[in-house]
């Protein structure tokens, strides 16, 4: 019997490279993606569920039974939203979401996208190493058959997309040079994706 997939963040840079790789493994069987608005994707194993409030889930219970892998890419850049909007996007949301799905799925195994630098002595000064820290920390003693974080670098994006801000920009201009700084410092958006969905299936 094939594998139940969920994600998140579809539409983002990691989360699209996920579902397109989920869509070409052969082991996967249903795939349930989470959006806020629908895309444009005509498939017969994927289901779109457009999401208001990811603090309000009750309507979506029989989309969390029997779930295999959940691969969490949801996110938003530091200075984007006020800090109390940042805590609600990068804790509140997933950790919501990761308990209404365990309430029917234990078994499931969970997948973050978090960042590097994510402090889970939650004591960091910078906003984002606290707040992805203290993601991290939630969602790990849920109790899913397994929790993985994952903690990339400078995510280079494979397709080329409209940079989100300066400091993307120059990074972008300036990958040739950080991709030999080692794995720690950079890594393709396609690879990202890889393996996650290896670690996730597996």
């Amino acid at each position: 019997m094939g594998k139940k997939i969920l994600i998140t963040g579809a539409t983002g840079m990691v989360g699209g490279a996920l579902l397109e790789l989920c869509l070409a493994e052969k082991g996967i069987e249903k795939i349930v993606s989470f959006v806020r608005k629908k895309q444009a994707i005509q498939h017969d194993i994927v289901e779109q569920v457009e999401v208001p409030d990811f603090m309000d889930l009750s309507a979506y219970n029989e989309h969390f039974e029997n779930v295999d892998a959940i691969f969490y890419c949801i996110g938003v850049y530091s200075g984007a939203v006020p800090k109390d909007v940042f805590r609600k996007i990068t804790v509140d949301y997933p950790v919501h979401f990761a308990k209404s799905i365990y309430a029917r799925s234990p078994q499931a195994t969970f997948c973050l996208l978090s960042g590097q630098g994510a402090d889970r002595s939650e004591k960091s000064k910078i906003m984002f190493a606290r707040d992805k820290g203290a993601a991290e920390n939630q969602l790990a003693t849920i109790g899913f058959a397994g929790f993985h974080s994952f903690r990339p670098g400078y995510i280079y994006p494979v397709k080329k997309r409209k940079e989100p801000n300066l400091m993307y920009t120059i990074s972008r201009g300036l990958y040739p040079i950080l991709k030999h700084l080692g794995a720690n410092t950079s890594i393709p958006s396609d690879q990202l994706a890889q393996a996650m969905l290896s670690i996730g299936l597996n």
